[in-house]
């Protein structure tokens, strides 16, 4: 039986990227390392704080490690939010040195569009896609694609910002939800609806509800995706959010349900404040499913609750799968968690900031024996709102021995590379 524990380890830390302009990655799903280990993404914005808006520009580049601290611009997008920039990565099955992100354009009757662009660092060559990604299969064969205009009215945080709202969007469309989309051709198609999906083991609560999808994530062979499916009648407060943890194929079939936190809402009643909650409150809820991610082809990490209790969870990705908890004693709230990509023994991951101290922990946790070591804690500025909030997001180098972040503890919003070769060369 493992040892449950916690100890304070003191790892390097280096900022990657300087003042006055502010650099950040974005999510914790994918590694902003180039399969060298020499060039990091990010994107580069004049501001550490701002209310998005349309017209609100970043840059999209690298730096190059070898090379100091230059930021290395090689696009702009105007398609981007704090919690996952523009959805920047590097296309690894692809030859060369390739990366995608989304971008906004003009639309039609002057609505906005968006769709996606690949650049390819090595000749200078850039090509559109006709839809913007939410995740790319590990292969870079394809991508899966939402519409962002429907997620800034349902869960803001995540959307594309857009003037005039709110917006009056249908419910459970049948002719919206999740494409897939060819990265060669552009090829797109419709394999899965809000329909189908409120169809798909209903509840009650879905009836009055409008439905969304996010946390899309592939397997490491491409051949399986995870999503979370979400519905809510009051889009405003998030603690009114219910969850479905669901995977699929590629193509849409074979939909199977892992977990389902449908619950009563008493937040639903007419007299509720959505200002009396926090502004993490809606992280540490013990309904939440949040931060699904690949172990493995057939093993599911996450944050949500099963059997009556809530913790860190390993899904087996079958009908009937088993279902484990992680790090019962040690890892008692939600975080954004990955396992290393050279050594499944070792899962990173942090903590929301304190209500008290504003303070963020960086952690690994060893599944072989227990231990949680807590590498690092940093400072999250309290002033900044839910949409603008700068969480961790810790991701791993490709080697498994650096972490990267994004921080507002020192000079603006910034990069942070922590050396953990001292905790995971140790056996």
């Amino acid at each position: 039986m493992q040892r449950s524990s916690i100890v304070q380890r003191t790892c390097p830390v280096r900022q990657v990227g300087a003042g006055p302009q502010h650099h950040f990655f974005g999510y914790y799903n994918k590694s902003n390392w180039d399969r060298t280990g020499r060039y990091l993404l990010a994107q580069q914005v004049p501001y550490k704080d701002v209310r998005l808006a349309p017209d609100c520009l970043a840059g999209i580049g690298y730096f190059d490690l070898e090379q100091g601290q230059r930021f290395h611009r090689v696009a702009e997008t105007r398609a981007w939010n704090w919690q996952m920039g523009s959805q920047l990565q590097w296309l690894d099955g692809a030859g060369g040195r390739k990366l995608i992100f989304n971008e906004r354009r003009e639309g039609s009757g002057g609505e906005p569009a968006f769709g996606s662009a690949i650049f390819d660092v090595q000749t200078g060559e850039r090509r559109s896609l006709p839809r913007p990604v939410y995740v790319v299969a590990p292969d870079s064969r394809y991508g899966i694609c939402v519409d962002y205009r429907r997620l800034y009215v349902t869960h803001e945080t995540i959307g594309y910002s857009e003037d005039g709202g709110p917006f009056e969007l249908p419910l459970a469309p049948a002719d919206d939800g999740l494409h897939w989309m060819d990265l060669e051709t552009g090829e797109s198609r419709l394999v899965l609806s809000y329909r189908q999906l409120r169809d798909f083991h209903p509840r009650a609560s879905m009836d009055k509800a409008i439905h969304w999808v996010s946390h899309i994530e592939i397997n490491p062979s491409s051949s399986r995706v995870l999503l979370l499916h979400r519905w809510t009648e009051r889009v405003e407060d998030e603690t009114c959010f219910l969850h479905r943890l669901i995977t699929m194929n590629p193509d849409g079939t074979g939909l199977r349900l892992l977990e389902c936190s449908d619950h009563p809402l008493p937040q639903l009643a007419d007299d509720f404040d959505p200002n009396a909650v926090g502004t993490f409150d809606y992280e540490k809820s013990e309904y939440q499913i949040s931060h699904p991610l690949w172990r493995n082809d057939s093993e599911i990490i996450v944050w949500g609750p099963h059997a009556g209790e809530i913790h860190y969870h390993l899904y087996e990705d079958a009908d009937g799968g088993r279902v484990q908890p992680v790090g019962t004693h040690v890892l008692t709230e939600n975080g954004h968690m990955s396992f290393s990509p050279v050594n499944g023994r070792w899962l990173v991951s942090d903590t929301y900031p304190d209500a008290r101290t504003h303070e963020r922990i960086l952690f690994l946790y060893d599944m072989e024996t227990g231990t949680r070591h807590d590498v690092g804690s940093f400072y999250a500025d309290p002033s900044l709102s839910k949409e603008n909030r700068c969480d961790l997001h810790p991701r791993w180098s490709r080697d498994g021995t650096e972490i990267c972040i994004d921080s507002v503890h020192g000079e603006g919003r910034q990069m942070y590379i922590v050396d953990v070769s001292g905790i995971v060369a140790a056996r």
